[in-house]
């Protein structure tokens, strides 16, 4: 399983990118990291620059996105979606995609959903709860 650290995270997102732009061989992990990028040009420059952006912090009260957990979220869903869990997923997916005419527009709402699920699990000191996440993929 993937569950890489902060700084694991963001090292992942740096060396995919750079070996993108060099045209170096990719592993399929890589590959649709590099994929999701390409889709946020807002952060190319960005993950060009390691060494000005590993260690910065993003404090959603000042309304900062924070690019790496914007991608690594990118990243949970694909996952999600491949390999259907949790169960029903895929078909909000699906729904969401005809709804937002874009897979991307889709994978977006279904961050909100996937923040609210995190967020409310941080806040009860429990475990990420499916149900919740669930539940506001079906009011999307």
């Amino acid at each position: 399983m993937f569950n890489p650290s902060r700084d694991q995270a963001r090292q992942f997102l740096f060396d995919t990118w750079r070996k993108r732009r060099e045209g170096a061989l990719l592993t399929p992990l890589e590959d649709l990291a590099a994929q999701l990028i390409e889709r946020h040009p807002e952060f190319h420059d960005l993950l060009g620059e390691p060494e000005r952006y590993q260690d910065k912090d993003y404090a959603p009260e000042h309304g900062a996105t924070n690019p790496f957990l914007h991608l690594m979220m990118h990243l949970s869903i694909e996952e999600q979606i491949s390999i259907g869990q949790p169960h029903g997923v895929r078909a909000h997916f699906e729904r969401l995609t005809r709804r937002f005419g874009s897979e991307h527009d889709a994978q977006h709402r279904m961050m909100d959903c996937l923040g609210e699920m995190i967020w409310q699990a941080q806040r009860n000191g429990a475990a990420p709860d499916a149900a919740i996440y669930l539940t506001c993929l079906e009011k999307q």
